[in-house]
């Protein structure tokens, strides 16, 4: 023999019901108990309807007229037209008893528990009669078992407590003689006096339950519209997946803790008689769903899965008065529970100065009005001070029964929130181990649940969420080349890298579950958002999606002023764009120091050397103990190929141009050619040595005619240089006179920082530089005799892309 229960979804409409006569069909070769609930949604409806009727709405009758019609036509559409009739009039007759009610309700207006049960308790009793006709009709002999009658209860209505002496012999007195197939209604029962009572929402469930316990049967199966326990809500973390085996514990713990698949009390009945319990999904019976049992090793997973609750508060009691005081708790509790309000955690500091409790968030006023009255004298003499309370909070709990045998389990979770900005509110952990929960603020609720399925369920891949800003080439040419990769990332790296935020000058776009980067551009030219930054930045701290990291492609200073904001909401920032880090000293600190205090990420190696490891090998020296003494570099690529290819009879506004079109200069070229944009990357470099430097300290020989540099559009500026070929002609005679080739070199040494074109000759390393290539000698106690030199392409959208891409999977691997 064995139990099943199927749900309101499972039982929602007729096609529905159709399949759950399959189900049934292929196990007739063993005596089955069906459980069934209420019509998808009819309790709600008829809740509804009994309050609009008690407060004397007329709109009621509207609202019955519905409830009405769902299960006439559902008779009329599930059975033969043949067989329709008797089921008819029986339907009518219930629901004529149930307008009655209705009825009395509004005259008196008052609906009390003991009303409230009969009302509800009628969405099992008309489902479960449909249903029994529908199989018959169908062929399968089957019994209707009235468990209102057999299961017996106290008179707590709306939850009442089983009397399970005689429910259990009812129900064995009623199986001696039914039919191989019984449909029962869940969630009703009866006092002694056979007054209806319920077994709480969710009873259906406890109903199958105490049905299984009493004719401990082989199999308890309880059908729903989820193929099993999930590790996590799959509504929040879509790479949520069933458990396959769970021990009785662990689904208490978690359907505690806000699983709606098993309703809490369900387990207890079939623990006491170590019936297993599968959790099946009726639209796909042919998957293996989660076994419940006594035996959970069928996982070696020591974190099953991880639950959370909505809405919850947080009560605060503290006071000198209460330290050494007995009695403090035990008048705490029993406040609340006179209150009725029911306490869901519970954490006291060891100095007892104060014990704090979590509630739902629907109680908080009624928690407030109980304490204050149980602790008024405390409070008229500041023994106890005033009531905290902290609410829009929520509970995750990390569940397992293997969690006490390994060791940093709790590590683990809070330095997974903790790097990912979430703040931890309070923490509970009992002896066993099988439960850490924390509570933390709702609206970091999605994101910390994906944080810890992501690392405690290691199989799963570890999501990275990109913003960018500034799509121009080196922008664009990352796109392509994060297309490009995803799949190699998520087969070999185990890194689901998503681009969810996009923008250029003008427009934005946004894409929660990722942008189709096959199309980001008509997407992004056919958005409706238009771009601003402090809108931008407000949507990512919105969406607030966990290994969240903003890139900077622009060249933009205003972009650049925003990320100490965006690094103090624990989103990290990855930039090309040297402005912040050639700002003044004071802010290129506090954007460092502000990423360590807030665990994000500030990676800019592409500020130096687009795709070079400048800043990467600087720091390795550095951390290990070494000193640099002197650095020496080619760091601008745009004009290390304008001077390799500038030649005499060769106008240099027409490489200047070249350089351009060919995506090595900056979109304004005055930036390269002022030799600004090497001075920066000198000055991030001997910052990265500890020096405390300033723009300012770093002198400049400009080649560039001054009247150059005076103009305002690019076509004033070539017209410029073409008037000035004399000047630029003259320089590269002069170095070829002299067996030598221009450079623009930047030089720290004593202390000291330079930028000048110079005339680089054979016996120096710079002179073979070729093409746009960058090159810097480090000069340190180590690197003494021979420079440490680190050389390759430093400029180019295809490099610098590179580089910004290789800062962003340093983010994904940490």
């Amino acid at each position: 023999m064995k139990v099943l229960k199927f749900g309101g979804t499972s039982v929602g409409t007729p096609d529905n019901l159709r399949v759950v006569k399959d189900i049934l069909s292929a196990g007739k070769e063993e005596k089955q108990v069906c459980v069934v609930s209420a019509f998808g949604g009819v309790t709600n409806l008829l809740h509804e309807c009994s309050d609009l009727a008690a407060a004397g709405d007329e709109s009621y009758q509207g609202l019955f007229a519905k409830i009405e019609a769902r299960h006439l036509d559902t008779v009329k559409e599930l059975l033969p037209v043949k067989s329709q009739s008797g089921t008819l009039s029986k339907t009518k007759i219930l629901l004529n008893d149930l307008e009655d009610i209705m009825k009395g309700i509004f005259l008196i207006g008052e609906l009390s528990p003991r009303s409230l049960d009969r009302v509800l308790g009628m969405g099992e009793i008309l489902s479960s009669n449909i249903i029994v006709d529908f199989l018959n009709s169908e062929g399968l002999t089957t019994d209707w078992g009235n468990t209102g009658a057999m299961i017996k209860t106290d008179s707590t209505f709306n939850n009442a407590i089983v009397d399970f002496s005689s429910t259990n012999q009812n129900i064995k007195d009623f199986f001696k003689s039914s039919a191989d197939l019984v449909i029962c209604p869940g969630f009703v029962s009866s006092n002694q006096d056979n007054v209806n009572t319920t077994l709480g929402r969710g009873g259906s469930d406890y109903t199958a339950a105490i049905l299984a316990a009493a004719l401990e049967v082989d199999t308890f199966e309880i059908w729903t519209d989820v193929s099993g326990m999930m590790t996590s809500d799959p509504r929040a973390v879509s790479s949520a997946h069933p458990i396959e085996k769970i021990s009785y514990q662990e689904a208490m713990e978690l359907s505690h803790f806000g699983a709606k698949v098993i309703y809490p009390p369900t387990i207890q009945p079939a623990l006491d008689k170590n019936i297993p319990i599968k959790i099946k999904n009726t639209f796909r019976p042919q998957d293996a769903g989660t076994t419940i049992s006594a035996d959970s090793n069928g996982s070696k997973q020591f974190v099953k899965g991880l639950s959370s609750v909505k809405n919850i508060a947080l009560l605060n009691l503290s006071g000198s008065g209460m330290i050494g005081i007995p009695k403090f708790s035990f008048r705490l509790f029993k406040a609340l529970s006179e209150a009725k309000v029911n306490v869901i955690i519970i954490t006291q500091a060891s100095s007892e100065h104060s014990i704090c409790v979590g509630i739902d968030g629907n109680d908080v006023e009624a928690s407030r009005a109980a304490i204050a009255e149980e602790f008024q004298f405390e409070l008229s003499l500041n023994k106890v001070n005033p009531l905290e309370v902290e609410e829009h909070l929520a509970i995750v709990a990390l569940v397992g029964d293997k969690m006490r045998d390994h060791v940093g389990i709790s590590g683990q979770m809070f330095a997974a929130l903790g790097e990912n900005g979430v703040n931890i509110k309070a923490i509970a952990q009992g002896s066993s181990e099988r439960n850490i929960t924390v509570v933390i603020q709702e609206r970091h609720l999605k994101k910390s649940l994906n944080v810890l399925h992501e690392s405690f369920f290691l199989s799963e891949k570890k999501r990275i969420n990109l913003f960018l800003v500034g799509i121009g080439n080196v922008g664009g040419t990352l796109i392509q080349q994060i297309a490009k990769q995803q799949e190699y990332l998520s087969e070999n790296e185990h890194v689901d890298l998503r681009i969810v935020g996009l923008a250029n000058s003008k427009k934005m776009y946004f894409d929660e579950e990722g942008i189709d980067l096959s199309k980001w551009k008509d997407l992004l030219l056919n958005g409706t958002l238009k771009m601003e930054n402090a809108a931008f930045i407000q949507s990512i701290q919105n969406m607030n999606l966990r290994n969240s990291v903003f890139v900077d492609n622009t060249a933009s200073a205003e972009i650049a002023g925003l990320y100490n904001g965006i690094l103090s909401k624990n989103i990290s920032v990855v930039t090309p764009n040297k402005i912040a880090c050639a700002s003044s000293y004071e802010n290129y600190q506090e954007l460092k120091n502000t990423a360590r205090e807030y665990k994000s990420k500030f990676y800019y190696e592409t500020n130096v050397g687009a795709g070079l490891p400048v800043i990467t090998t600087l720091n390795d020296l550095i951390k290990s103990g070494d000193r640099v003494k002197k650095i020496e570099a080619v760091l601008s690529g745009s004009l290390n190929f304008i001077f390799n290819n500038f030649k005499p009879g060769v106008k240099f506004v027409d490489i200047v141009k070249q350089a351009g079109e060919e995506g090595y200069t900056e979109p304004d070229p005055k930036i390269d050619l002022s030799g600004v944009d090497v001075m920066r990357k000198i000055l991030i470099l001997i910052r990265e040595c500890g020096v405390e430097a300033e723009l300012s300290d770093i002198t400049a020989d400009s080649f560039i005619p001054a009247d150059c540099m005076k103009t305002k559009t690019n076509e004033e500026f070539y017209a410029k240089l073409e008037a000035h070929e004399e000047h630029f002609q003259s320089l590269v005679k002069q170095a070829e006179d002299n067996n030598a080739r221009l450079k623009v070199v930047a030089t720290y040494d004593d202390g000291k920082a330079s930028v000048g074109l110079k005339e680089i000759t054979k016996s120096h390393p710079f002179y073979i530089l070729e093409g746009s290539d960058n090159i810097v000698l480090f000069n340190t106690n180590r690197y003494a005799d021979q420079p440490l030199v680190i050389k390759g392409a430093g400029a180019g959208a295809a490099v610098t892309a590179m580089g910004i891409f290789a800062d962003i999977m340093r983010i994904a691997n940490s």
